[in-house]
């Protein structure tokens, strides 16, 4: 499965849960590690986890295994790694800590239009 296909797969299933504030961030010309980075928000430590969930769900519908996920437990902050796509499902107060779209800064960054 290309990249943006994926990213696609990632959106959906944000989507299908209402994940909020979902961006993706292409850091392809800035960092070697991945090729893009999905973030959005959940309104509680049952929603991230829910949203992260999800994700897996639908990614391994399309025969893609993550290399690695965290936080699923907590619920402040879950983080899954599927190689050229990293996805960050936190709630707001965290996002708005860490500021990752702040971090990427320079990367294009693009906002998932909500399809209803």
């Amino acid at each position: 499965m290309q990249n943006e296909e994926l990213v696609k797969v990632v959106i959906a299933a944000l989507e299908d849960l209402k994940g909020q504030d979902i961006t993706t961030i292409d850091v392809r010309e800035k960092t070697s590690i991945t090729d893009y980075m999905v973030i959005a928000s959940g309104t509680s430590s049952r929603h991230v986890k829910a949203l992260a969930e999800n994700v897996l769900e639908k990614i391994k519908e399309h025969g893609v295994r993550p290399l690695g996920h965290e936080g699923l437990d907590g619920g402040e902050w879950a983080l899954l790694d599927l190689g050229d796509v990293v996805v960050h499902v936190m709630q707001v107060p965290t996002r708005q800590f860490y500021d990752l779209e702040r971090l990427w800064r320079g990367a294009e960054q693009s906002r998932a239009q909500h399809q209803e």
